[in-house]
């Protein structure tokens, strides 16, 4: 039982964390005295945490780039004349929407497999064509949502106050994500009931265990044509 209970947990402590680092993040931005070193307060633990991923994740040179960020940010918050803290923050918010975009919609060119099809065929036992064309849909969903992110992003920070692109940035930007995974979670099962139920917990771990794919069932011959997808 504690180890069933272990995956519910982990997830848990990492909200309960994030949620502490936004909160921080925005009093360092906003509240806080001005100093160089807010930025690599506020910067470095998103880095490392993709720096400890990508090396979990094989992703070596990743990783390097991520950790040498860190030393730089270090380096720079010491020199006589630091870079723009303000333009730092601005520069991680776009730079992981832009990061996003780039590795949802990069498996969105002819021939490979969606990630979020890669995703769910880890979780679902059965997977069918017209699952495998909506969660090809739901990557280019979240494409285009992490595209607009970054360009709302620029635009805030270019018309309107430093304090409103902070707030935007650190709460509306998290909020929007969760609002993101409701609605697709609601309209999922009413496009397409015949998905699995499985929790954020089942996809976590089919995940991070690399489980065996499912195999996409075959169109029956019947329905090959006029079948919705």
């Amino acid at each position: 039982m504690p180890r069933a209970l272990s995956m519910p947990v982990r997830i848990l402590a990492v909200l309960l964390l994030s949620v502490a680092y936004i909160l921080a993040s925005h009093w360092l931005m906003t509240a806080a005295p001005a100093t160089p070193w807010n930025a690599v307060l506020v910067l470095a633990p998103m880095l490392l945490t993709i720096a400890w991923g990508a090396w979990r994740g094989g992703q070596r040179p990743l990783a390097l780039l991520s950790a040498l960020s860190v030393v730089a940010l270090c380096v720079q918050a010491s020199l006589p004349k630091p870079l723009s803290t303000q333009l730092l923050y601005l520069a991680q918010h776009v730079g992981i929407n832009v990061f996003l975009a780039v590795g949802f919609g990069g498996t969105l060119r002819p021939g490979q497999q969606a990630l979020i099809t890669t995703l769910a065929v880890r979780v679902h036992r059965q997977f069918t064509p017209a699952m495998a064309a909506y969660t090809r849909k739901l990557t280019l969903a979240w494409t285009v949502y992490f595209v607009a992110m970054a360009l709302l992003s620029l635009g805030l920070y270019a018309f309107t106050r430093f304090e409103t692109w902070a707030l935007f940035a650190n709460v509306l930007t998290p909020l929007a994500v969760a609002a993101m995974f409701g609605g697709e979670h609601w309209l999922r099962y009413r496009l397409h009931p015949e998905f699995e139920r499985a929790s954020l917990a089942d996809a976590i771990r089919s995940y991070m265990h690399g489980d065996k794919p499912a195999a996409v069932a075959p169109t029956p011959p019947h329905s090959q044509s006029g079948t919705p997808q």
